[in-house]
């Protein structure tokens, strides 16, 4: 995928020959998968920013009446190195070894958030960290949080934390357009977890534990570059995912650990 945009794929020709603007085309997709895509995140798929993912692929598809080949050609050629992958090690701020130096980390660039904030797996159940999104959520209110799950929780610490976000915002409503809170389960459960928290601004990975087995207490911390990154595939995913925006929808996860 080439990092000059694309600005006569396939998929855009399909749009603009059933005179759809980008907000009316990913409204509609919305209708079909569920999801919650946005103009941006259609304008990154047109112009081969970004690849669509399988159930977004489908739906396109279904919306427009074309063939994956058709639509997508330009997304699945040969990829030349993108700027972050030009960029190697460069991205990496510091190697975080220690447990605590992971949580101040996280916490860190969740407080610091102002126009995103991405979390991503199941795993969470620091109840400082958890509480510093939460923070940031009820005193940035035009931050756009995007929660993605890999599975139910691991811990009753994250899934209280899931119905806490819908008490502080309703993700149906829109602030000057724009839905500001996103929670979503990507599925099939099997689909390999990804964890993070990235903002427009930095990025912290967790790790597997180098003292230890089964634990993530190492990680590392990531510049802007590869926030960036992590924001739009965070942003992929949940549109890709099973919304899980109600209070309902939430108790009805189960906990995969019981209670922390």
């Amino acid at each position: 995928m080439s990092n000059t945009q694309n600005t006569d794929s396939g998929l855009r020709k399909a749009r603009v020959a059933r005179h759809m603007t980008q907000e009316e085309a990913a409204a509609a997709l919305n209708l079909i998968t569920g999801g919650a895509t946005d103009a941006s995140l259609l304008s990154a798929w047109e112009s081969g920013r970004k690849r669509t993912g399988l159930r977004n692929r489908s739906g396109l598809c279904e919306l427009y009446q074309e063939p994956s080949e058709i639509l997508f050609a330009h997304q699945d050629r040969p990829a030349a190195a993108s700027a972050l992958e030009q960029s190697g090690n460069e991205v990496v701020v510091r190697v975080l070894t220690r447990y605590t130096d992971l949580i101040g980390a996280m916490t860190s660039v969740a407080l610091e958030a102002r126009e995103y904030l991405v979390v991503a797996g199941s795993r969470s159940r620091e109840k400082a960290y958890l509480g510093a999104i939460e923070t940031t959520v009820a005193q940035q209110p035009d931050l756009v949080h995007y929660r993605i799950l890999y599975g139910p929780p691991r811990h009753a610490a994250l899934r209280d934390h899931l119905m806490h976000l819908l008490q502080l915002r309703d993700p149906t409503e829109r602030r000057n357009g724009v839905k500001t809170l996103h929670v979503g389960l990507v599925e099939p459960v099997a689909a390999m977890e990804r964890s993070f928290i990235a903002s427009e601004s930095a990025a912290v990975a967790p790790l597997p534990s180098f003292h230890g087995a089964e634990a993530f207490d190492c990680g590392v911390l990531l510049s802007a570059e590869a926030a960036v990154g992590l924001v739009q595939h965070g942003r992929e995913a949940c549109a890709s995912a099973r919304p899980v925006e109600t209070m309902e929808a939430v108790r009805a996860l189960p906990v995969r650990h019981g209670a922390t």
